[in-house]
């Protein structure tokens, strides 16, 4: 069993409405979706080229799966999940816009977001004593992207290489896309699909603990934790 801490919204909220049947699969049911009919490209294809992340569920990753190692169960986990959502305190960002990211599309932010950043550091340094570290086997999967030295030392370090300085908030969308055409349609496919809710204001209240029940089944969101705390992320973060 694997778990991840990923931002989320609740079930009923527009964003992962919309996330959850872009990708075909609903990870709060575990229930599988109709996706929206594109014209120009068959639902067998467009199921095709979204493989990867209707098995990860609608996401954005702030704590990359990991196994709880030696020593700790779930249990701890969840208590820490609620400690830390009772520290930390809401914010809000300008909104998120649909674009590539290196060869897949995702929802990215519209511009810097110090908070989500900082939101994301506090994620890896507070579930850090849970995970356990990294075997050879997924080391060299990792390692089969071109890594700088800084990231193969946060992959060592911290279980994931694209952290601090190299993390970029996205919620996947697509396979990696080869095929420009396709890449150019699905693109304005998501744009339109996903107008309601992108470039305006997204309040960020909550994250979510997402469960692996054994490698390679589909993730399922186990809890969803509301952010109540007084701290700010970014203020949190220069206090360290």
């Amino acid at each position: 069993m694997r778990y991840a801490i990923y931002f989320a919204l609740p079930a009923a909220s527009e964003l992962m409405q919309l996330g959850n049947r872009w990708l075909g699969r609903d990870p709060f049911a575990g229930a599988s979706l109709d996706q929206p009919v594109l014209p120009g490209m068959s639902a067998d294809r467009f199921a095709a080229l979204t493989t990867e992340p209707r098995r990860y569920g609608f996401h954005g990753t702030l704590r990359a799966p990991f196994s709880l190692k030696d020593g700790t169960v779930e249990d701890a986990l969840i208590g820490a999940c609620k400690a830390f959502a009772r520290q930390t305190a809401p914010f809000e960002i300008a909104g998120l816009k649909v674009d590539r990211l290196g060869s897949f599309l995702a929802l990215v932010p519209m511009e810097q977001e110090p908070h989500l950043s900082a939101f994301a550091d506090l994620c890896i340094r507070a579930f850090e004593p849970f995970r356990a570290p990294l075997g050879d086997n997924d080391l060299a999967r990792r390692r089969k992207a071109p890594l700088t030295e800084r990231q193969d030392a946060h992959l060592v370090q911290f279980g994931y290489p694209y952290i601090f300085e190299d993390f970029r908030f996205h919620m996947t969308l697509s396979n990696s896309l080869r095929d420009e055409d396709e890449a150019t349609l699905l693109a304005n496919a998501a744009r339109a699909h996903f107008d309601k809710v992108t470039g305006k204001a997204l309040s960020c209240s909550s994250f979510g603990l997402y469960v692996e029940a054994q490698r390679g089944a589909p993730f399922m969101v186990h809890s969803l934790f509301e952010l109540t705390g007084g701290m700010a992320p970014a203020h949190a973060v220069a206090e360290r």
